[in-house]
């Protein structure tokens, strides 16, 4: 399993939660698969780059609070949605914005020059490298940001079996380049969300858009089903696990979900 983080983050995410919990690496590890994690051109230990950038010295907890679905951010204060299962107290709030990672070559801080095509090409040749070491196609797990270069990394490698991508951007349109990439290669993919969307407080923007974001997902694996491919979205409520934000795999029931991944790998992945 090869994991790649999403926007303001690093492979740091997958290793623990901001609570001091086991993460994702240690938990699929103990299912039995080899696991690879990815700091993206960029961002983390893989921050040297040729490409000048701006990193920002605005202050973003508002942002990440509404815009990931956590709660509010009021008066300085968090303010999680009832239910929540992300770890709320302050010390684990310290610890979640300090492990947001600047991005060494952008110039926007909304991630608007986010390069997908150069994030996918180096991904392609990590698993690549994890073939020629191991002799298996890899699982490309993918968060938000990192979800619209797993779709590409698909026109790069043929060594990718599944991609299984927690709240993405968009789904893989159908029809374009990667889309067919996939299908060709018979790349099965599973889609991840979580709470707080069809209920989410109508009056922040993010609620609607994050609607929009998962619809994009609902069409991609309507089209890709129709196609003959193996696609499917998990709304996490539907499942009867509620609670979640756009950190799944950081939750108090990150383990919950990594079971539910876990069932789903046993079922299509060959």
């Amino acid at each position: 399993m090869v994991f790649l983080h999403g926007y303001g983050q690093s492979r740091m995410g997958w290793m623990t939660t901001p609570d001091g919990r086991e993460g994702w690496s240690d938990m699929f590890l103990r299912k039995g698969h080899s696991v690879w994690l990815i700091d993206e051109p960029h961002r983390g230990e893989a921050g040297a780059t040729s490409v000048s950038g701006d990193i920002s010295t605005k202050t973003l907890d508002q942002r990440w609070y509404t815009q990931f679905r956590i709660g509010k951010w009021v008066d300085g204060k968090s303010e999680a949605y009832e239910g929540s299962q992300f770890p709320n107290d302050d010390e684990s709030l310290d610890q979640f914005f300090r492990q947001m990672t600047p991005d060494t070559g952008m110039t926007s801080d909304m991630g608007a020059d986010y390069d997908g095509e150069m994030v996918a090409e180096a991904v392609a040749a990590a698993i690549d490298e994890v073939y020629e070491r191991t002799g298996k196609n890899s699982i490309l797990v993918t968060h938000s940001q990192g979800g619209r270069a797993g779709w590409l990394t698909a026109k790069y490698t043929d060594h990718i079996a599944s991609i299984i991508a927690i709240e993405p951007g968009s789904g893989a349109e159908a029809g374009t380049e990667e889309y067919n990439a996939m299908l060709e290669k018979g790349i099965s993919a599973a889609i991840y969300f979580g709470d707080y969307i069809d209920n989410g407080d109508p009056e922040i923007q993010a609620t609607a858009a994050w609607q929009g974001m998962r619809q994009t997902s609902y069409d991609f694996a309507e089209a890709y089903t129709a196609d003959g491919g193996t696609a499917e979205v998990i709304d996490l409520p539907k499942e009867g696990i509620t609670g979640n934000d756009h950190f799944i795999f950081q939750d108090l029931n990150n383990d919950v979900v990594a079971d539910h991944v876990e069932n789903w790998i046993k079922e299509n992945v060959q």
